[in-house]
């Protein structure tokens, strides 16, 4: 069972590996306050310390990681980190609800056939959702 529930994402990130100078631009696919998992095109060795920055998010979200596992999955690898310091949970958690506005304002896209700016579907997430997301500390 895991620590932490996993929220799926689809919202671009950047990482590089400290040990190499190589930027590179991925895509996220889970969240948790404890860590993240997103999708790399080629494979990260466990142990190794990444730099991870997220800029759709305002301000912008910056946090080392350790890899904790790197598994092959279909034209690439998912990697999983793990924070290196509990400071981030708190940006973890705006992060986490960036990632279901996001999601939401695909959702309208794709059903209602209407588009929607990022701060629109900010807007309409708050006002219909935000009273279920449960608190940071409260609930995982």
């Amino acid at each position: 069972m895991r620590e932490f529930i996993r929220h799926p994402s689809s919202i671009p990130l950047e990482f590089d590996v400290a040990e190499q100078s190589v930027q590179r631009n991925e895509y996220l696919t889970n969240v948790s306050v404890g860590g993240l998992c997103f999708h790399a095109r080629s494979q990260v060795p466990l142990g190794s310390v990444i730099s991870i920055r997220i800029p759709l998010v305002e301000p912008g979200f910056l946090a080392q990681a350790h890899v904790v596992w790197c598994r092959k999955s279909g034209h690439g690898y998912d990697i999983g980190v793990q924070f290196v310091d509990d400071e981030h949970a708190f940006h973890t958690r705006m992060v986490e609800q960036i990632c279901h506005i996001e999601e939401y304002r695909k959702q309208v896209e794709r059903r209602e056939q209407r588009r929607l700016t990022s701060e629109q579907a900010a807007m309409e997430w708050i006002e219909k959702f935000s009273a279920e997301f449960p608190p940071l500390g409260g609930g995982h």
